[in-house]
């Protein structure tokens, strides 16, 4: 923070001025997280559903994981655009990103790597095949709008608009879905073109509606003879605080088609690779409020006293997320949602219930997770969610292979894998971040090792 902006008198962080700021973040996580359990449920009801949604499934999760090195420049514009050089850098470093994450999915959806990484090393049926090219092939331009959208979307958090994040989310929502709709409607194309082309539909919808709204918010902050520039970001300098956050996403994001992997090995691979999306619909929405908290904490982290309340905020969060997904899971609330709203049959709905009562603490853990990485993200330290990613994938990966191991059920292990696993990030992320805070000599062995 610049001495000028030091001068300028604040109000403290209290837990209303942080559900400010969290809020339309939080609600712009909840309406994409109710994104693919509409897919899903359109999807329920066209031919093939089982077959569809486990192909839809697939494409998601593996254009998701094409897309990791973009997700974090959400956080990462709203800590560094500062000034008109940071902006600039920050575009270019974008327009690169976009670049190659396009290529990539254009060699997995078009080559022969789609045999390679579908086919050989994950093993899907042969049944999933031609669906889930088909899918990947009309996802080319996801991860390109979803970088774009996300660059501006820091830009806007940074100068105090995160409400025109949450309207974003609105706009691809009702694109996404009006797309869906219409082509399910007026054509005969398979389920997965259905999800597909609606979930592209979305996000260039929200990215083309984030480059309309910041432009006149650029343009004051950055374009403005009146504004003072600040000391210049090297592209290096970009690129080394970037790579940790991309890095760490690409492993979380690779934990999907690794179970997707295990579930094709485990019992009953069709049903389980179909079960799992749809209880993945159901925990991206109860993880929403908590996936929210990175970019508001990073938002007030420098205000005086403002880590514990804070801490405070997102235990809050993390323990009411909890609580409602147990109440979908231990009562009737588990038919009116997986039976009557997403429309899968009875055994679908009962693996699904079975892996969310196995999942009760992810919220939680995810909370604890995304404070820990918003603190050290404002404090420029992103090494150790890298390192802290590596190791809920190795822990993620080791329960797996117990559950094929013992040929048991392969949706609730998965559930249990990703419980310890974020367990152990949360109890990772915690110990560097108190290691910064308290300043102890181990504390500052840890604080240059991460920095340097």
């Amino acid at each position: 923070m610049s001495s000028a902006d030091a001068t300028v008198s604040r109000p403290a962080v209290t837990q209303r001025r942080i559900v400010l700021t969290w809020l339309p973040l939080a609600a712009s996580w909840l309406l994409m997280a109710l994104e693919m359990p509409y897919m899903n449920a359109a999807l329920a009801r066209l031919s093939e559903a089982q077959t569809m949604i486990a192909a839809f499934g697939l494409v998601a999760s593996l254009s998701i994981t094409i897309e990791s090195p973009v997700i974090s420049l959400l956080a990462t514009s709203t800590a560094l655009a500062r000034s008109r050089q940071n902006y600039e850098m920050l575009r270019r470093y974008t327009i690169h990103l976009m670049l190659g994450t396009t290529l990539l999915h254009f060699l997995l959806g078009w080559t022969r790597l789609f045999d390679l990484i579908v086919v050989d090393l994950m093993g899907v049926p042969a049944s999933l095949h031609a669906p889930t090219r088909l899918g990947l092939q009309l996802m080319m331009l996801w991860s390109a709008a979803i970088a774009w959208r996300r660059f501006k979307q820091g830009v806007l958090i940074r100068f105090e608009q995160s409400r025109y994040v949450g309207s974003g989310t609105l706009v691809r929502l009702l694109a996404s879905a009006g797309t869906a709709t219409a082509v399910a409607l007026f054509t005969d194309v398979p389920g997965v073109a259905v999800g597909a082309l609606g979930l592209t539909a979305g996000v260039v919808a929200e990215a083309i509606y984030a480059q309309i709204v910041a432009a006149p918010l650029i343009k004051r902050e950055f374009y403005s003879d009146k504004v003072h520039q600040r000391a210049e970001l090297a592209y290096g300098e970009l690129a080394s605080f970037h790579w940790p956050l991309a890095a760490s996403n690409l492993l979380f994001l690779l934990t999907q088609p690794l179970i997707a992997a295990a579930l094709a090995r485990a019992p009953r691979p069709e049903l389980a690779l179909a079960a799992w999306p749809v209880l993945g619909g159901l925990l991206f929405i109860m993880r929403s409020p908590s996936v929210a908290l990175p970019e508001a904490v990073i938002a007030l982290e420098e205000e005086p006293d403002s880590h514990a309340p804070l801490k405070r905020f997102g235990l809050t969060v993390g323990l009411t997320s909890s609580l409602l997904l147990a109440l979908v899971a231990f009562t009737p609330l588990s038919d009116v949602y997986f039976r009557t709203l997403i429309g899968v049959d009875a055994e679908l709905a009962g693996i699904a219930v079975l892996g969310a009562s196995f999942a009760i603490l992810v919220p939680f853990a995810m909370s604890q997770v995304s404070v820990y990485r918003g603190l050290l993200t404002a404090q420029r330290v992103t090494r150790p969610m890298a390192l802290a990613m590596a190791g809920e994938l190795l822990i993620l990966s080791a329960a797996l292979v117990i559950g094929l191991l013992m040929e048991w059920p392969g949706v609730p292990v998965a559930a249990v894998g990703l419980t310890l696993a974020l367990g152990a990030e949360a109890i990772f992320l915690n110990s560097v971040s108190r290691s910064f805070d308290h300043q102890r000599s181990p504390g500052r062995i840890m604080a240059w090792f991460f920095r340097s």
